[in-house]
């Protein structure tokens, strides 16, 4: 039986982040009445969306006390996804038609960041951000409760200790990055670097780059350094790397298997016998979940990127429903899986959405990891959607008790892949399905009237 009005709670939540999971976050608790403040270390909203042209001292990213920088796009990123299909259900993101827009189907960074605000401002959310404030530290206290120290780093930093009701981290996973471990790279002569740390195609001009990786990132370096570089190898234990073969006017963009190993002159032996003498190795080899200020007294932790043990990729069972994470799972449709995974939190936090007992979310997650177990998925899968999106998103929707009308969603992103999978580096614009185009806009008309 769902609570009455008068029993449904009211608590006071931190949120830590205010990228896109951390923005519909906070609308979400809000709308379900929950006070919220959300803690934000850049100076504006929009996470990894914000675009910073500096990058780390450490190219690799893997010394810990570097000084980070936050954002990992590189200056030429456009979306992979239709703008259509990857926009909150309760706030389209359709081209405006204004100057300053970009209204490609596929649009750049600067579009998505500008939409993230356009969202904030929609709803009234910028005034709940505390900008330049980093969560260094956010531990369990009496009563499910939980302490977080705030730093604000405006000229003289300063800790502030507060007692919230709730927890919900929204702090992204690509910051800190994943490295390929290869025999002999401690001798390396030349330069290595993560994508976390590229920027633009120029330093690299004339350059012999490796490129290890076969994700949308390494498909996009690859393009863009192929531009000014003398040569650009991609090594892939990957066959999604055949896509690669597709380019058109790239020809000097080679595919090789992993590397096998490497010589102190700088030659990179392949696993198929090629060689390359090469000045550049750039890994394109993904992030960790990275938790650092979080004390949960070894409840939950991170091991080979699984985050858990958690309900649903979002709680915890031992401390449902006060701690809980939004935007863990990778392959999907970003924006709406943290609006669904937003919904269920605000609604379980008030006690209106009810959740099983803790031993039920425990057999529920042990039968989870046995499946992915025994289909042969490494545990750094354990947050890949993929497939499994639509059933993810339809499950929290029935939980939520709010319609689900994705079916235009699945048609957007099978087309996608198909033009991707035909036109790899220009399936951008390629784009030529618009009835799908207006299916989209009349059910997020529908949707948008609906929340």
């Amino acid at each position: 039986m769902s609570p009455t009005i008068s029993e449904i709670k009211s608590l006071n939540v931190a949120i830590i982040g205010a990228g896109a999971a951390g923005l519909v976050s906070a609308r979400e608790l809000r709308r379900e009445g929950h006070q919220v403040v959300m803690f934000e270390r850049q100076a504006q909203l929009g996470g990894t969306w914000v675009y910073n042209p500096g990058v780390e001292a450490d190219p690799l990213g893997s010394d810990p006390s570097r000084a980070i920088v936050h954002s990992s796009l590189y200056a030429s990123l456009r979306t992979n996804l239709p703008r259509e299909a990857m926009g909150f259900r309760a706030y389209p993101f359709v081209s405006t038609g204004q100057p300053h827009w970009d209204s490609r189907r596929f649009p750049g960074h600067q579009e998505v960041l500008l939409y993230l605000n356009d969202y904030a401002t929609e709803f009234g959310l910028t005034e709940l951000v505390r900008f330049e404030t980093e969560v260094v530290y956010a531990g369990l206290v009496e009563d499910g409760k939980w302490k977080v120290r705030s730093r604000q780093e405006n000229g003289v930093a300063v800790d502030v200790d507060e007692i919230f009701d709730a927890l919900v981290v929204c702090n992204g996973h690509y910051t800190e990055p994943r490295t390929a471990e290869i025999p002999g790279i401690d001798a390396w002569p030349g330069k290595q670097m993560h994508c976390h740390n590229y920027r633009i195609p120029e330093p690299y001009r004339d350059l012999v780059v490796i490129l290890i990786g076969s994700g949308p990132s390494a498909l996009d370096i690859s393009i863009d350094i192929a531009q000014v570089a003398k040569e650009v190898h991609v090594a892939s234990r990957s066959d999604e790397a055949e896509v690669l073969r597709k380019q058109f006017g790239y020809h000097h963009i080679q595919l090789h298997p992993m590397i096998e190993s490497i010589q102190k002159d700088g030659t990179v032996i392949f696993y198929d016998g090629s060689m390359v003498l090469a000045g550049v190795i750039l890994h394109c080899t993904g992030y960790n979940y990275h938790l650092p200020f979080l004390d949960t007294h070894g409840i939950v932790t991170v091991d080979d990127n699984c985050v858990g043990p958690l309900y649903k990729h979002i709680f915890p069972p031992v401390l449902a429903p006060r701690l809980s994470f939004v935007g863990l799972p990778w392959m999907v449709l970003p924006f709406p899986v943290f609006e669904f995974q937003s919904k269920w939190i605000a609604g379980v936090l008030s006690d209106r959405i009810r959740l099983p007992s803790q031993e039920e979310m425990m057999e529920n997650v042990s039968a989870f990891y046995l499946s992915l177990e025994a289909s042969g998925m490494p545990k750094r899968h354990t947050h890949k959607m993929g497939a499994h999106l639509f059933e993810y998103n339809g499950w929290l929707a029935a939980e939520c008790g709010v319609p689900v009308t994705e079916e235009w969603r699945k048609k957007m992103l099978y087309a996608t892949l198909q033009n991707y999978l035909a036109h790899p580096g220009t399936y951008r614009d390629a784009w030529e399905d618009d009835d799908l185009v207006l299916e989209a806009l009349m059910e997020m008309a529908t949707v948008a009237t609906l929340d």
